[in-house]
């Protein structure tokens, strides 16, 4: 193979890798939404009883002015909550680009892989395609896929 294709071919990949890392920062996004999730929960627990400390250790009683302590716990609140919606943009983001595509088939695929977290053998049968063949598929599909342009330049450029 002429070295000019091989460049080619390694670009290639590379943008396909680019792709698939943009595509799978809705996993990433899915899991920290759960995580912060349960950060708001313990901290609504934390703020219904804030003097309940499970040390083992004896505790005065005194119940002192806790605004302060509810005003910090407001603010962080509020950070989980920015910290949640920047999660839900970048799922808003990726699904929007998935559907922009034109082919349906393409697009279930994607949808399937990257926002349902299904398997290989999971998609292929709910698709009725060979392994092989909705390899294919997301092949033809990563092709046509179009991340967002800031993006692809800061990933996929070359180091020299």
């Amino acid at each position: 193979m002429p070295l000019e294709d091989r460049k080619k071919e390694s670009d290639v990949k590379k943008e396909n890798e680019a792709k698939k890392e943009y595509l799978l920062r809705y996993r990433d996004a899915v899991r920290s939404e759960k995580q912060i999730d349960e950060e708001i929960k313990q901290l609504r627990l934390d703020t219904m009883m804030p003097a309940v400390v499970n040390d083992g250790m004896p505790h005065g009683t005194g119940c002192g002015d806790l605004s302060g302590y509810a005003a910090r716990v407001d603010e962080l609140l509020q950070d989980l909550k920015d910290q949640m919606e920047k999660r839900i943009a970048i799922r808003r983001e990726i699904t929007q680009k998935i559907e922009e595509m034109s082919n349906e088939t393409e697009k279930m695929v994607l949808r399937y892989r990257y926002i349902h977290l299904l398997k290989w053998e999971e998609i292929a049968v709910k698709m009725s395609y060979s392994w092989k063949g909705i390899h294919k598929v997301h092949g033809r599909a990563l092709s046509h896929f179009a991340p967002p342009k800031e993006y692809m330049e800061v990933h996929t450029m070359s180091v020299i």
